[in-house]
């Protein structure tokens, strides 16, 4: 008997040795996964440069509406025109913020505030000597004064979109949720008026 329950056993696992019916179906059940998410991430991609496409050239458009001497007037309904062609392209709860720093000359553009680094510690501090360049009474790392500035002056114009990913791959492979895209233009205001030169200093803490 137990012979005959040991000729069984072999001959069993033999006819499932040989089987291949469902093989495709689990081979898929392994590749499946992995090929989802790299076909979700491709699309992923794919939008994000787009997105940051069109970001920069609706920055670029509005630059030069900025650059005009009217300009002052208008720069809400100017950015209302960049986010109504963001939000063409990403979900409604995205959120698009606006930074303006004017400068000087081109050549300002990221750089601190000018001081007497009298004990050469590159820091601005002990009561040194500074240039409060965008007068706001404190040293800054970044000298630009916020706002489009006045006639001749170089500004630096960024957009800053954020928005939730599209695709829900990014938990599977430890992304964030959420997308975040920066665009900048620099532009020169028209010589609509003579530039202002004014200057204050201050002593750094």
């Amino acid at each position: 008997m137990i012979r005959n329950a040991v000729h069984r056993c072999r001959a069993l696992l033999a006819r499932l040795h040989g089987d291949r019916q469902g093989v495709t179906l689990v081979e898929f059940g392994f590749v499946a996964p992995v090929l989802c998410v790299l076909v979700m991430g491709i699309f992923d991609m794919a939008h994000t440069q787009y997105t940051n496409s069109l970001i920069n050239g609706a920055l670029q458009k509005a630059g030069r509406d900025l650059t005009l001497e009217t300009a002052g007037s208008q720069q809400d309904s100017i950015d209302e025109r960049v986010r109504v062609e963001v939000l063409k392209v990403v979900p409604n709860t995205a959120t698009v913020e606006f930074e303006k720093l004017s400068h000087f000359d081109f050549s300002d553009i990221g750089e601190g505030e000018e001081y007497d680094d009298d004990n050469n510690d590159g820091e601005c501090n002990m009561g040194e000597l500074y240039v409060d360049a965008n007068g706001n009474g404190q040293w800054d790392a970044n000298r630009g004064r916020d706002g489009i500035g006045g006639a001749r002056d170089a500004v630096l114009y960024t957009a800053v979109v954020s928005y939730p990913r599209l695709f829900p791959m990014y938990g599977l492979v430890g992304m964030n949720n959420t997308v975040t895209l920066r665009a900048s233009t620099v532009l020169r205001n028209q010589p609509f008026d003579e530039q202002d030169r004014s200057t204050e200093t201050g002593n750094c803490p």
